[in-house]
């Protein structure tokens, strides 16, 4: 499987916020075997949430994309997806008995506050709704577009709900060498051409070495490819 990961927001642009969702996404993603192709950040223009939908949604098996829902004016995720499929907006009944349970559950905390459900609950047609049990904004999924809230605790909360819907073959290993990166990159080539695996070199200035990771979704080739790289190179660990 080939997901792509699309986040919305101005303040993530703007540096106000940290993108944390797209490193938890892929890290939840590539753990299950799942090849993240794109990470992609967009503004709250609904005209380019609506193209990299569309465009994201054709090239790859999945697409997650988090941030923008809510009714404030610059949450237009559920109105982007839903132009990018073609379908109107409607209350979800499902979502809808949610935001009313939730908002009827905080209400002696938030006396004063005034949400329109129906609006909260309003999703692109024929969608299937994600309950959001961390917080009020519902998410859904729209053919092979999964939609998360943006607060890092609710999306975190939603994907659990959906996790077993991504999976692939994909599998990675590490070889740690003390070598520099420049005296590597004859055996980083070899060992790519020789076992058709994908190659990284990562240096970690702290730890005092460099991470070589070899990605593939042929394990016998992976295995060997691994063993190969940490006999060839100095101080492999």
């Amino acid at each position: 499987m080939q997901a792509a990961l699309l986040t919305v927001g101005d303040e993530l642009l703007a540096g106000d916020t940290e993108n944390t969702n797209a490193t938890w996404l892929a890290t939840q993603l590539t753990d299950r075997g799942v090849s993240v192709a794109r990470i992609l950040t967009v503004p709250d223009d609904e005209s380019v949430i609506v193209e990299a939908v569309r465009r994201y949604s054709d090239a790859f098996d999945a697409v997650i994309v988090t941030g923008g829902l809510g009714r404030t004016p610059d949450d237009l995720t559920m109105d982007a997806v839903a132009a990018a499929f073609d379908r109107d907006l409607a209350v979800d009944d499902l979502a809808l008995a949610d935001v009313e349970r939730t908002l009827e559950a905080i209400a002696g905390e938030y006396p004063d506050l005034d949400v329109d459900a129906a609006a909260e609950a309003t999703l692109p047609e024929g969608s299937r709704p994600l309950i959001n049990h961390a917080g009020l904004s519902p998410g859904c999924v729209v053919e092979n577009v999964y939609v998360f809230p943006g607060i890092p605790s609710e999306m975190q909360r939603m994907f659990e709900e959906v996790e077993a819907e991504f999976s692939g073959d994909v599998e990675s290993r590490f070889v740690y060498t003390s070598e520099p990166e420049a005296s590597l990159l004859g055996r980083l080539d070899e060992v790519h051409e020789r076992f058709g695996v994908a190659v990284g070199c990562y240096p970690e200035q702290e730890s005092g070495h460099n991470r070589l990771k070899l990605t593939s979704a042929d394990t016998d080739a992976l295995e060997e490819a691994e063993a190969w790289l940490a006999a060839n190179v100095d101080g492999a660990e």
